[in-house]
């Protein structure tokens, strides 16, 4: 209908970028609601705490395309993230969150991505006031200003609140039609979601691990001391108790699922401990290590398992079901091992 009354010879596609989460949901079923045909774009982010395998199904993808047909895109996020991580233009928030550049930087990629699938226009499911740092009036406007986006991204949550883009001016989006929402609630979010059979509950998403105290603290360990980060290598960081005694990371498993991840992400050059003869963690020992550093390690892997003397035996080596090399060792005692605990 939208399409009939402004005479529009074909119909608009645009580039939604979703999390899977309430907002995105309900600014692409607006969007179809205008006869927008909508296409997906969602930023894989090894700092995203939501669980896939969870069943928490409004952090679950699956369900644009479930419910609206929608086609989802992934991108991944690169290295240069991590570098505007360790240098954002605009600082963080609390902790080591780059609000304000992340969201810069994911509307840049989308802008290539648009041109590439031939999209019409990029609109998001940003909701005025709801985040402090990122979703303020004049963080909305540095945005949309250095991302290259002025005047040209969509808000349909919060449209009412803010200027008129330029689709609304030339009458190819119907303002009316666009919502006002502002502020951290979610109730009209959820009425839409109910009436129009999209989801009959709301779940919150786990966020941001980098907005996390405890995260953060084992991310400037990791930044100083790799002058190039891999995104690969986060992998790492949200797994374990995290040492580094000196030059030299070590990392212990914390459960059985903890000890298998461990050895899932394992680079050849890493070495493996474990307690010999008694249940205990997988411990990786990585980068700069000598005599000192495999003896604290050592001591770890004995002080996490069930081991109950002071001093006992380890094994390790590279190859996991290889453990040739044997260590005797003491058990610190814990003011000493949490003098190096990230």
């Amino acid at each position: 209908m939208i399409n009939e009354k402004y005479n529009i010879g074909k119909t608009l596609t645009g580039l939604g970028l979703v999390s899977g989460g309430l907002d995105s949901l309900i600014a692409c079923h607006i969007m179809q609601l205008q006869g927008i045909n909508v296409i997906g774009l969602n930023f894989i982010s090894p700092f995203c705490q939501y669980n896939r395998e969870s069943t928490n199904v409004e952090c679950n993808l699956d369900l644009f395309k479930e419910k609206l047909g929608i086609k989802i895109y992934y991108l991944p996020l690169g290295e240069d993230f991590l570098e505007l991580i360790r240098n954002p233009k605009f600082g963080y928030g609390k902790h080591l969150n780059p609000c304000i550049d992340c969201r810069i930087y994911i509307l840049k990629k989308a802008k290539e991505f648009m041109k590439r699938i031939k999209a019409n226009l990029i609109f998001t499911g940003e909701v005025l006031n709801q985040r402090p740092k990122s979703q303020h009036l004049r963080a909305l406007r540095i945005v949309e200003k250095e991302a290259g986006l002025e005047g040209r991204l969509l808000r349909p949550l919060s449209a009412l609140q803010l200027k008129p883009t330029i689709y609304e001016e030339q009458g190819l989006i119907d303002r009316k039609l666009l919502l006002g929402i502002k502020g951290r609630g979610r109730k009209i979010q959820m009425e839409i979601a109910r009436t129009h059979g999209l989801l009959d509950n709301y779940y919150a998403c786990g966020g941001c691990l980098l907005t996390d105290e405890n995260f953060t603290n084992r991310m400037n360990d990791y930044l100083k001391f790799h002058k190039k980060p891999k995104i690969e290598d986060i992998n790492f960081l949200k797994v374990g108790r995290h040492f580094r005694y000196k030059n030299t990371k070590i990392i212990v498993g914390r459960n059985e699922f903890e000890n298998n991840k461990l050895l899932t992400l394992k680079k050849p050059s890493d070495l493996i401990f474990e307690a010999k003869g008694v249940p205990g963690p997988i411990t990786l020992v990585q980068e700069d290590y000598n005599k000192n550093s495999l003896k604290f390690a050592a001591s770890l892997t004995l002080r996490y398992s069930d081991f109950n003397q002071l001093k006992g035996q380890v094994i390790y080596g590279t190859d996991y079901n290889n453990l040739t090399k044997e260590m005797t060792i003491e058990i610190e005692n814990d003011k000493i091992l949490k003098k190096f605990l990230l």
